[in-house]
């Protein structure tokens, strides 16, 4: 594969949106070392955490893209993606798709054993989700679950171990993704309707999944929280979730039922802030505290 199917490819997957997992990973790494083994976690962890989490998003990404390709030639909206518009090959993506899988597991085994027992399970829950919106409207808390894992498996490669800590974190960029996903999903309400396809925005209508986008980023909000109080972080910790939080109210400003012209600012610009902003007074808190 040449480099500039490769570029076609990573523009693709919008490979740049890995902002949104990482800090999360890299906050559950370095959370999940000083929670529990009471040490910064080594360079090389990070490394290998960094490495999986490509890996896992880039092979997840492509295989989402494959799989719906025949729906992103139908919406208007997708119609210009690199398959549907003939800028590459299925057979190539798939190329990468293995590749990026190749590096997934290469990774696990760099970690620990633990790691490797739940590689599986990850696997599974990427490769489903680009099914669900087929079948039910539960497919945003499925891509939660997949995004969630990220700062999981942070957690289990820095401490060989899953606790209530690691969970709670887990959950609460579960309900994140959840969160702003059913948002994303509000601009295709039509198209979905039209194709039989399952989400937030079709079943019950753009205002009542608005509302639920807006519970779950309270539980966020309230899962971030709880994380201050067990963890037994410092002040630092809880400006970052107040910031957090003051970030999700503006997300939630800037889409309403009649007006989603602003989504993209909602989607992209202040939920990768806020995945800055959550590693970012973490790590402060760490080192200060």
């Amino acid at each position: 594969m040449g480099l500039r199917k490769l570029k076609i490819i990573l523009e693709m997957i919008k490979f740049e949106h890995s902002l949104f997992a990482l800090p999360f990973a890299f906050m559950g790494a370095v959370l999940g070392s000083i929670v529990i083994e009471k040490a910064w976690p080594s360079w090389m962890q990070i490394f290998w955490v960094t490495v999986a989490m490509v890996g896992a998003r880039s092979a997840a990404m492509s295989l989402n893209r494959v799989i719906d390709r025949v729906i992103d030639a139908k919406n208007p909206r997708t119609a210009t993606r690199a398959i549907p518009a003939g800028l590459i090959s299925i057979l190539e993506v798939i190329s990468f798709i293995v590749v990026s899988f190749a590096v997934l597991f290469i990774a696990a085994y760099q970690l620990n054993d633990l790691a490797v027992k739940l590689l599986p399970l990850a696997v599974f829950v990427l490769v489903l989700y680009s099914y669900t919106k087929r079948f039910t409207w539960l497919c945003h808390f499925v891509l939660g679950v997949a995004i969630g894992f990220g700062p999981l498996g942070g957690w289990v490669a820095t401490t060989g171990q899953i606790d209530p800590i690691g969970l709670l974190l887990f959950v609460s960029v579960m309900f994140w993704t959840a969160g702003f996903d059913i948002i994303y999903a509000c601009q295709d309400a039509d198209f979905d309707c039209k194709e039989g396809l399952f989400s937030m925005p079709s079943r019950f209508g753009i205002k009542n999944a608005l509302i639920v986008a807006r519970v779950c980023h309270i539980l966020t909000f309230i899962g971030l929280m709880s994380l201050y109080a067990v963890a037994d972080l410092s002040i630092w910790f809880l400006i970052g979730v107040l910031i957090s939080g003051a970030i999700l109210i503006y997300e939630h400003s800037l889409v309403k039922p009649t007006d989603l012209s602003k989504l993209d600012v909602a989607f992209f610009n202040m939920n990768g802030i806020l995945s800055v902003v959550m590693f970012t007074f973490t790590m402060i808190d760490l080192v200060i505290a």
